[in-house]
């Protein structure tokens, strides 16, 4: 297993639309593992293969107080249950330092396959609710910045750009 590299906005490959997993053999099995690792070392509650730009349409997640409940999610969709909505500060391994309260759906109903490529689905709620609809956004070239007024992202990006030409 390995730490694979988190890309950080405004990386342009973090717009790309991921496309559905097609095969499910060693080589996803070996990404799955990877992105899992990665996903804990950065601390994090979720990755998108996107973010670790692999453009595929795949999910990690451990929403689990003990971090030992990681979910697999591969060609993940939902749908609305609830339309209240539920308000998350929410944060980003490919935005950090940053969090902002995003409003999101409350209850969703996940479909989408496991590692080996058998269907499922998933009635979420609370924090596993928006940890999904934050990561299928990854999937679809979106983030949660998006959802930020012009000037709270433009401040963002900005001073992430500053950080960055600071480390390289």
């Amino acid at each position: 297993m390995s730490i694979l590299q988190i890309l950080e906005f405004p990386h342009p490959n973090l717009r790309k639309v991921a496309t559905p997993v097609k095969v499910f053999d060693e080589e996803l099995s070996g990404l799955i593992d990877d992105m899992l690792e990665t996903m804990y070392d950065a601390n994090g509650i979720g990755l998108a293969a996107t973010q670790v730009d692999i453009h595929k349409r795949l999910i990690v997640l451990d929403v689990s107080e003990d971090r030992d409940n990681p979910k697999i999610l591969v060609n993940p969709s939902f749908q609305i249950i609830k339309e209240d909505l539920a308000e998350y500060d929410e944060g980003c391994l490919s935005v950090p330092g940053f969090y902002e309260t995003v409003c999101r759906p409350e209850t969703i109903l996940l479909k989408a396959q496991d590692k080996i490529g058998e269907v499922f689905e998933l009635k979420a709620e609370g924090i596993l609710s928006t940890c999904i609809q934050h990561e299928i956004d990854h999937l679809d070239g979106k983030l949660f910045v998006d959802y930020l007024s012009a000037l709270k992202r433009n401040r963002i990006r900005n001073k992430l750009e500053k950080e960055q030409r600071k480390h390289s």
